[in-house]
């Protein structure tokens, strides 16, 4: 029996394996996914083929009323690295606001100058160390690294169009234009599974179950003690002294549900027994979401050598706005949108993207079982630009990324010409009705499991542990009660690092 039972080899549950491991304590890693499966993880421009892949969870929303009636993809990561095995590898921390904000919410010690220290303990950032930025982690932050022109042209029209430049959105300060900073290698993902654990796959202490998929959490009265998992279709029971969810904003809040952690009612109507009342299991879900804006070019676009995007923009759909609500994204490829609402999105396989994004939305949906058993699939509703700020914040993001384009680095140099949403579109109803025929996510899905003390929070912010229960944490981006403005990975990892410690002592 092992000190600790870690169900996800995702972001969260990696680096906790780690340090549990470097702190002396025996650690099994429960993943559903393989190890190193597909050669495609190894490029970032090949991240779409890696969407509906095995290596996919391949996640769809319901009909999402906000996005005239589509259902969204929400890809999510089945192999060890999690998501982080499928996504850009784009490293943002957030504002500082964030973090602030958290604390204000009555989640103490989560303040930005509380998470900075370990921010800069994961970095090995090739900037270098600072006050604000860390250079000895065990995972590579790259700004250096092989660049296409292109993208340089975006960062030039940006700054025509009147944003400043910023030269490290990771300082505490997102606003402005900047250049990406990734997860890198040599011109390859790296990832938490690379950085982390493949390097002590082999520890004496560590037990690491791959392919195995976990039902539900294994009670003695309120005190966790093991999961019940099924391994080619056979079911086991695995003990621990602790056990923690670690399964993603998705997976954590499914396996709660069926343990009998959730709300009452929910729970009683699928025929599963309570072990806890914990009415904000699978509620409070929110996600960034985009939509593209596409652009034809004059000249040829160069081939992709490291990534398929390399600069981004935090920028605000209004002044009133204290910290950036808005975060496009460039990509040096067209981003056809998948299910687009008026039929297929279509387009030339060489054009590029601007593409417009929200990261700090007012709209929350929830997860929910259909049954009492693993066969069972969940519903994911994200409420998606249910609210008016979302819409009108997504159309204002548009707006950016248009005069963006009309910039002489893009529209005199590249001669960039709109096909998406396209220059026949202007009025703001208009607008909007193409934002919600295109938008997609930007796979972040947090806050299912949220931190807190109110009657709608699931774990307590000192260590994550799960109310009303003993020996039981969630550990992962479910537990963000509001999401960070920017990318999830990095304050994902950051969650992970600072917990560990209390676990430990």
């Amino acid at each position: 029996m092992s000190d600790f039972l870690v169900v996800g080899g995702g972001s969260a549950g990696i680096v906790l394996t780690r340090r549990l491991l470097d702190a002396g304590k025996t650690v099994t890693l429960v993943e559903a996914g393989l190890r190193d499966p597909n050669p495609d993880i190894d490029h970032l421009y090949n991240l779409g083929k890696l969407w509906h892949s095995e290596q996919d969870w391949d996640y769809y929303t319901v009909p999402q009323k906000g996005a005239h009636g589509r259902r969204l993809h929400l890809p999510r990561g089945k192999v060890l690295g999690g998501s982080h095995a499928l996504n850009a590898c784009i490293w943002v921390r957030g504002d500082s606001a964030d973090y602030d904000a958290w604390e204000e919410m009555g989640n103490s010690s989560w303040g930005w100058s509380d998470v900075l220290p370990f921010f800069k303990k994961i970095e090995n950032f090739d900037g270098g160390a600072s006050a604000t930025r860390g250079g000895d982690g065990l995972l590579d932050v790259r700004e250096n690294f092989r660049r296409n022109p292109l993208q340089e042209s975006m960062v030039e029209a940006a700054q025509q169009a009147g944003h400043t430049l910023n030269p490290d959105y990771n300082s505490g300060d997102v606003e402005g234009i900047s250049r990406m900073q990734l997860n890198l290698r040599d011109g390859e993902r790296f990832n938490v599974w690379h950085a982390y654990l493949r390097p002590v796959a082999d520890h004496k202490n560590l037990t690491l179950i791959t392919d195995a998929r976990v039902e539900k959490v294994l009670f003695d009265g309120n005190r966790a003690k093991g999961v019940l998992l099924h391994q080619e279709g056979e079911p086991q029971e695995l003990l621990a002294d602790t056990v923690i969810l670690s399964a993603g904003a998705l997976g954590s809040p499914e396996i709660l549900l069926r343990s009998g952690v959730g709300p009452r009612a929910e729970l009683e109507q699928l025929g599963i027994e309570v072990v806890a009342d914990i009415l904000g299991v699978g509620k409070n879900l929110h996600d960034h979401l985009l939509a593209p804006v596409i652009f034809t070019t004059d000249r040829p676009i160069p081939a992709l050598e490291d990534a398929p995007a390399e600069v981004h923009l935090f920028a605000k759909s209004s002044p009133a706005h204290a910290v950036p609500d808005t975060q496009p994204i460039f990509f040096s490829v067209p981003m056809y949108s998948q299910d687009y609402g008026q039929g297929q999105m279509e387009g030339p396989a060489e054009a590029f993207t601007l593409m417009a994004g929200i990261v700090r939305p007012v709209s929350r949906g929830e997860l929910k079982l259909t049954g009492a058993s693993l066969a069972d699939s969940v519903t994911v509703d994200l409420a998606a630009l249910s609210e008016d700020e979302d819409i009108d914040a997504l159309v204002a993001s548009i707006k950016q990324c248009r005069e963006i384009s009309n910039q002489q680095a893009l529209a005199g140099e590249w001669g960039a010409q709109e096909i998406w949403p396209g220059t026949s579109v202007h009025s703001d109803e208009e607008l909007k009705a193409y934002a919600r025929d295109a938008v997609v996510t930007y796979h972040h899905q947090v806050g299912t499991c949220a931190m807190g003390k109110g009657p709608e929070s699931v774990v307590d912010s000192n260590n994550l542990a799960v109310h009303g229960v003993e020996n039981l944490h969630v550990i992962d981006a479910s537990v963000m009660p509001v999401i960070p403005t920017g990318n999830t990975n990095a304050p994902t990892i950051m969650i992970a690092e600072k917990v560990v410690e209390t676990l430990v002592g």
